[in-house]
């Protein structure tokens, strides 16, 4: 389980350049599912970024972290003043930033971390304006977190990228346990030594990060951030002029934050940009750029916190269904690989894996990432029998 610093309530999306209107927030620690408080004391520290461009997100200034307040479960309502950058002009725009750091890393999620989860992660709001001129207030709607991906080798720098998330609870349109725990062990595995003798991890491995061409279709994408690291991982490789593609599906509500996401991160994914595509499991057919660009067939499908609604089971099933048939049908009958991030919620969830055996799917845990406690994010490995 990870535990996010988030806006109960978020900053202005525009505020005066009069010094009497304070900037007020309402900071929280808590799960992903806001239902259990950080109980440890960290102090929150806050930062500003200075935008040029609010259009590219892409800061020139970053301040110093200072302190702002000493986190305690028991003032997770309470209202909070933030000072304002020093030196403001009319017509800035600034990010807040909060972390429990004091380092520009701290203000980052390390995603190639091993201990990835040890302590509450970062969160940036969207651009403030700060005019002469204010509108009417209005509160923000949407936040930011940024990743840090570190690829295996030493050649290759280091990438930052953004993932867009909403402060309402659409389930669509925020990162949930599972995905930030899939993103970081797909680093590992892009790495990791035992997968040439573990038979599983090493047909895992080459069935996403191969230097050959790889076909892979995400579901239940979200945000895209498995669907994105995936795609980073495979621009570093040295792939040949036709890497294959990555498709991220979900509903049609999660389509403009998912492409919004890709866009912003189009700089990173050089060789392999994701499409985002939308797929109802409950509708009965694939998605038409399924069928038109998959011609040879499909090497995995990737799926992430997908089983916290046990009423869709049977959907998912038979999407998964069709995907395989749809592969074989292109392969000789070789169907491809399924990877799965789990966090249980509920044991009944459990029955997915009763569901996936009697329709000739069997999985098997090959690792887990325990974060800061509770339930771990499992990761699993389905093969048709």
């Amino acid at each position: 389980m990870f535990y996010y610093i988030s806006f109960l309530r978020p900053p202005p999306a525009q505020a005066s350049l009069a010094h009497t209107e304070p900037i007020l927030i309402t900071p929280q620690i808590c799960n992903d599912l806001r239902t259990e408080y950080f109980q440890d004391t960290p102090d929150i520290h806050y930062s500003w970024a200075l935008l040029p461009d609010p259009h590219r997100q892409i800061p020139s200034v970053i301040t110093r972290p200072a302190k702002l307040t000493s986190w305690r479960s028991t003032n997770a309502y309470k209202e909070i003043t933030v000072p304002r950058p020093q030196n403001l002009r009319d017509g800035q725009f600034w990010q807040l930033i909060l972390s429990v750091g004091t380092t520009r890393k701290d203000q980052l999620i390390p995603l190639y971390d091993e201990d990835i989860g040890r302590t509450p992660f970062p969160v940036m709001s969207m651009p403030i304006l700060f005019t002469s001129r204010p509108q009417k207030t209005v509160k923000q709607e949407q936040i930011i977190r940024s990743y840090l991906l570190c690829t295996p080798t030493q050649e290759t720098p280091a990438k930052v990228f953004d993932i867009c998330e909403q402060t309402s609870f659409d389930l669509d349109k925020k990162v949930w346990d599972s995905g930030i725990g899939l993103s970081s062990w797909l680093i590992r595995l892009c790495s990791a030594e035992q997968t040439e003798t573990n038979p599983v991890l090493y047909e895992l491995r080459r069935s996403l990060l191969d230097k050959e061409s790889r076909n892979i279709v995400e579901l239940g994408a979200g945000t895209g951030i498995v669907a994105i690291t995936l795609s980073i991982l495979r621009s570093t490789l040295d792939i040949p002029e036709n890497p294959g593609r990555v498709l991220t599906t979900d509903l049609p509500s999660a389509m403009p934050l998912l492409r919004h996401n890709i866009s912003a991160n189009r700089s990173l994914v050089t060789k392999v940009t994701p499409e985002a595509a939308a797929l109802d499991w409950e509708d009965g057919r694939l998605p038409d750029v399924v069928e038109s660009n998959f011609a040879s067939g499909l090497d995995a499908i990737i799926m992430a916190d997908v089983t916290y609604n046990t009423a869709s089971f049977s959907a998912l099933i038979s999407t998964l269904e069709r995907l395989l048939q749809f592969s074989r049908s292109k392969r000789s009958g070789q169907s491809p690989l399924i990877v799965m991030g789990y966090k249980e919620r509920d044991a009944a969830e459990r029955t997915l894996w009763d569901m996936a055996r009697e329709v000739g799917i069997n999985f098997e845990q090959v690792a887990e990432v325990k974060g800061a406690g509770g339930s771990a994010i499992e990761i699993w490995v389905g093969k048709t029998t």
